[in-house]
């Protein structure tokens, strides 16, 4: 009982040796008292008329007198003048605690806020004090059973460090591991990558082994499946909510900081390294996690279970629980990728390593990519805008999705030239075949502005001007652009030179057409 914080029931049980008729000295060496403690505490019962040999007294009446004499060790902060200063500071320090060490605590109080009592009292006081809030912390509440198929909780914990055998490269392995709550059966999948792929690639792999879902998933708020955690209300990123509406499941994820929310899947973390990682080597990480797989079945899965009964986690998975799970979908699951790339000023995003465009009014914002092994979905809003087929590189662009001003002239093709022709007249469409005839994208643009006249003139004159060139044997956008702005088109058949030709450095030599003889 040396140097340590004597209670009301030590005192008790010194007087009570005392009053019995030990010697003071006698009462200190059977106790492991110290002779000025025994002292101290005799003195006040012999203050008090109290002998050896007096008349017997019950241990409650000795507790409320020894309470009557020392109420510091009733109230706790009489028992250190520093308890009152310290307590100064309670709210601050139920707060830090819940992160810091007492320790960690102590250093900060003194060095920030001028506590000057040491360690020891420190750590006494908390002990006296905030000892019932760290009792509650501590309390463990049962769960109750879980149903068979209802729950799976999961953990994404390092393994430990693996050297390539044949890049000489040390990784770090991290192991996905899900365990069904009913059964205890596990499944662990040893990953390179600690990345929201190879995650939720790895709950399609954990499926495919149990041959169904659970109803509920507890996974931790890693930001592979949680993009913000709240109590009430977490968000779950976007591919994790895609696999959970495929298979049918309920995302739960555990409070942060709350590993008691899962503990099914906590401890077995620390067996999983030493059973299953620790004195192996592996080729590759295909390797691993046929390995893993193994190991689940013939080793985690024959494991006689404590809180089975002693029945194995196989064997309560087989007969209570895989008949009850839910059917995997007939369709399997389309791994994607989410990203939120920003549209550039040529009205294009890059997604995987390729540019594909969107409405050009979305320019400067960010958009929602979904990105598989097919396809390239783009949202904007939680609407979808654009639909592509996936390549490796380059760029996909939608014409529509530029500036119908812009994009016009890009739009009118020969293609384009001859269906607008036929829309205005014969004749128009005798010159577009003209000029379109020979060296078609050369003489593109000449073809895009004789058709581009009928937006300045009506149908008829531009045709009846078309027919005029066509007399003359230069049917060229200057020639039929000047009939018009001479309003000539409609007089008489045409001589032989009153329309001239287009300057050849202005046109380029296919642009002159010889005059037919007969014209001559």
């Amino acid at each position: 009982m040396a140097r340590r914080q004597f209670e009301v029931i030590d005192v008790v049980e010194v007087l009570e040796h005392w009053h019995a008729g030990r010697p003071k000295s006698v009462v200190a060496s059977s106790l492991g008292v110290d002779p000025k403690t025994v002292r101290k505490y005799v003195a006040a019962a012999e203050t008090a008329g109290l002998a050896p040999g007096g008349p017997k007294l019950s241990r409650p009446e000795w507790s409320e007198l020894v309470r009557g004499w020392f109420p510091e060790l009733v109230d706790h902060r009489a028992r250190s003048r520093t308890f009152a200063e310290i307590d100064r500071h309670r709210d601050r320090i139920e707060k830090m605690l819940e992160t810091n060490t007492v320790a960690t605590v102590h250093q900060r109080l003194r060095d920030e806020h001028g506590l000057t009592c040491g360690i020891t009292a420190f750590r006494a006081y908390v002990a006296a004090e905030l000892a019932d809030a760290a009792l509650a912390e501590r309390a463990t509440v049962l769960r109750p059973p879980v149903p068979a198929g209802e729950e799976a909780q999961i953990d994404w914990g390092l393994l430990g460090s693996w050297k390539d055998p044949f890049t000489e490269k040390v990784r770090r392995i991290w192991a996905f591991v899900m365990v069904l709550a009913c059964s205890r059966h596990m499944f662990v999948r040893p990953s390179i990558g600690l990345d929201e792929q190879s995650f939720v690639a790895a709950h399609v792999a954990a499926f495919s082994f149990f041959g169904g879902s659970v109803r509920r998933l507890v996974p931790d708020n890693l930001a592979t499946g949680v993009d913000r955690a709240d109590l009430y209300d977490p968000k779950i990123n976007r591919a994790y909510g895609e696999l959970a509406q495929h298979y049918g499941c309920l995302v739960d994820p555990a409070r942060v900081r709350k590993p008691k929310d899962k503990p099914r899947v906590e401890r077995p973390m620390r067996y999983v390294r030493d059973s299953f990682w620790r004195g192996r080597e592996w080729v590759n990480e295909a390797d691993m996690q046929q390995g893993a797989v193994r190991w689940c079945i013939e080793v985690a899965g024959v494991r006689r279970h404590r809180s089975l009964d002693g029945a194995t986690p196989l064997e309560v998975f087989t007969a209570l629980e895989a008949p009850v799970l839910l059917p995997l979908p007939h369709e399997p699951f389309e791994l994607a990728r989410w990203s939120a790339p920003k549209v550039g000023v040529d009205c294009h995003v890059r997604v995987a390593g390729a540019l594909y465009s969107v409405p050009w009014k979305l320019i400067g914002k960010a958009v929602d990519a979904r990105s598989t092994t097919r396809t390239i979905e783009l949202f904007s809003d939680g609407a979808l805008v654009r639909t592509w087929t996936r390549i490796e590189r380059g760029r996909q662009t939608n014409p529509e999705d530029y500036p119908p001003e812009k994009v016009a002239f890009f739009m009118r093709t020969p293609v384009w030239c001859r269906r607008r022709a036929a829309e205005i007249g014969p004749s128009v469409v005798g010159v577009v075949a003209e000029l379109l005839s020979v060296n078609a994208l050369h003489r593109l643009r000449s073809a895009q502005g004789v058709v581009g006249l009928a937006e300045r003139y009506s149908s008829e004159r531009l045709d009846r001007a078309c027919r005029r060139a066509l007399e003359v044997g230069d049917p060229s956008y200057r020639t039929i652009r000047g009939v018009l702005v001479a309003g000539t088109e409609t007089d008489g058949p045409a001589e032989v030179g009153t329309v001239p030709a287009a300057p050849a450095h202005l046109h380029g030599p296919d642009r002159l057409f010889a005059i037919p003889e007969e014209a001559s």
